[in-house]
């Protein structure tokens, strides 16, 4: 029965470091790509890390990423920026890559 209770106890330790390791990841994805976004609208220095955070911060109105893409997609739309939502998009799965390379050299 002990062997039964440590399996348990490891995979539900193995469960939430999981999870802690995949809110880092989107967290610092969507850090990353809120300093993306000011970029292309030509904010810099403490301007483009208020905006990453105000990016950080969109990710809890809804479950998922879509808040997050609505977000930074309209804000670029808004500063008039020539990025497609392709784009933006795309940059979103390639900074995870980024943020879970990051994360994981930590």
């Amino acid at each position: 029965m002990a062997t039964f209770d440590d399996r348990e106890k490891a995979f539900e330790g193995k469960y939430a470091h999981d999870e802690e390791v995949g809110f880092k990841v989107t967290a610092r994805r969507n850090r990353l790509l809120g300093l993306w976004a000011a970029e292309v609208m030509g904010l810099s220095g403490q301007d483009a890390e208020a905006y990453a955070m105000e990016v950080v911060d969109s990710d809890f109105e809804r479950t998922g990423e879509e808040d997050v893409f609505e977000k930074v997609w309209g804000d670029l739309q808004k500063n008039q920026a020539s990025v497609s939502e392709h784009q933006v998009r795309r940059q979103m799965e390639a900074l995870r890559k980024t943020a879970r390379e990051q994360i994981s050299t930590e």
